[in-house]
């Protein structure tokens, strides 16, 4: 542990990751525009998605370099917590916005980012929860795709699919791995 920071290693970390979101999200943007369909849905989709890696890198970022009172420290987990809830719901945007349509595109845009709500208001509430709980949770939002599978795997490629799947699976196994770690 530093004087100046807490965890300089995973705050410089994520501070690099709040970096590469920024430039992902302008080349998804100029992807939108000028590759893209130029839609409005679209581009809301990819902006969201975009901001929502940025908010949890930066909510990291700070968790983790900040050095202040027990009190403020906290508050800065509860927020990097909570924002995974918002990557999660901000990873689902722009498949709900781009890929699905009608019942499917609001019916999953509605709930994933409810469910998203709820997730953020348990960690603010109880942010010691058990590790599994607190998984469980995330990974259970994570696979709420499944609902929509059939619908999805008519608009989107095999490739589509298989990185979605793939997706699922690498955050499974990141849950996984957060709950067998130990307190540092």
């Amino acid at each position: 542990m530093s004087k100046n920071f807490r965890e300089p290693v995973s705050g410089f970390t994520h501070l690099f990751g709040a970096l590469v979101s920024l430039v992902g999200l302008i080349a998804l943007i100029y992807k939108e525009i000028y590759i893209g369909q130029n839609s409005i849905l679209g581009m809301i989709g990819v902006v969201i998605f975009g901001l929502s890696l940025i908010f949890l890198y930066t909510a990291s970022t700070v968790y983790h370099l900040a050095v202040s009172s027990e009190g403020v420290i906290k508050m800065l987990r509860k927020l990097d917590h909570s924002m995974i809830f918002v990557l999660i719901a901000g990873t689902y945007t722009p498949i709900c916005l781009i890929a699905l349509e009608s019942y499917w595109r609001w019916g999953l845009f509605i709930c994933v980012w409810l469910l998203a709500l709820i997730g953020i208001v348990f960690k603010f509430f109880w942010i010691d929860c058990p590790k599994w709980l607190s998984s469980s949770f995330y990974v259970g939002l994570g696979w709420l795709a499944l609902a929509a599978f059939s619908p999805l795997s008519k608009v989107l490629p095999f490739q589509g699919m298989a990185l979605l799947i793939l997706g699922g699976i690498l955050y499974t196994v990141g849950a996984v791995i957060y709950c067998l770690e130990k307190k540092g």
